[in-house]
């Protein structure tokens, strides 16, 4: 009987590693890699999408400039309205491609991911099997507070956008 314990002692303790190996995996390859995906994406939208507000600014403030000296300059006129142009073919680009609500959509699940492993990581509810220690609560606040922050980040930014296109 001592025998048979030893050997269920074994297995469970075999099964154990097997189970923290495939987890330790499948946070390496599957969470990890969502995580650097949406993290690389938000940030190459947000690049797009500010460079691309940049430029539009910059053309909409020569306009002015320059259309006082239209009137005595036919090419100055090409240029004024090559300039309207460009802003036009801009923000259809930042439409199409919706690189402002990618970013914000991209950073926020980023941050949703990280959350999530950081509570499965420190065994924080929803993801302890034991009562929570004093150590567990403080990551499920200190996580909170991150993601209540996150949230009231992608509110503000989806509010800007929606006064943005009602104008």
């Amino acid at each position: 009987t001592i025998l048979k314990e030893r050997k269920r002692v074994i297995i469970n303790f075999l099964i154990i590693i097997q189970v923290k190996m495939e987890i330790d995996e499948y946070i390496k390859s599957r969470v990890d890699d969502q995580i650097n995906w949406y993290d690389q994406k938000s940030a190459s939208c947000q690049r797009k999408y500010k460079l691309t507000q940049t430029i539009e600014i910059v053309l909409a403030a020569l306009i002015p400039l320059l259309s006082a000296y239209s009137k005595d300059c036919v090419l100055m006129a090409l240029v004024v309205g090559a300039l309207g142009a460009a802003i036009a073919i801009i923000e259809s680009l930042t439409k199409l491609y919706k690189w402002h609500e990618n970013w914000i959509e991209y950073r926020t699940t980023c941050e949703l991911l990280r959350y999530q492993k950081h509570l499965f990581v420190t065994k924080s509810s929803p993801y302890n099997t034991e009562p929570e220690s004093i150590e567990n609560l403080f990551v499920r606040n200190i996580e909170n507070i991150i993601s209540s922050e996150n949230n009231k980040w992608k509110v503000v930014n989806a509010n800007e956008k929606k006064i943005e296109n009602a104008n």
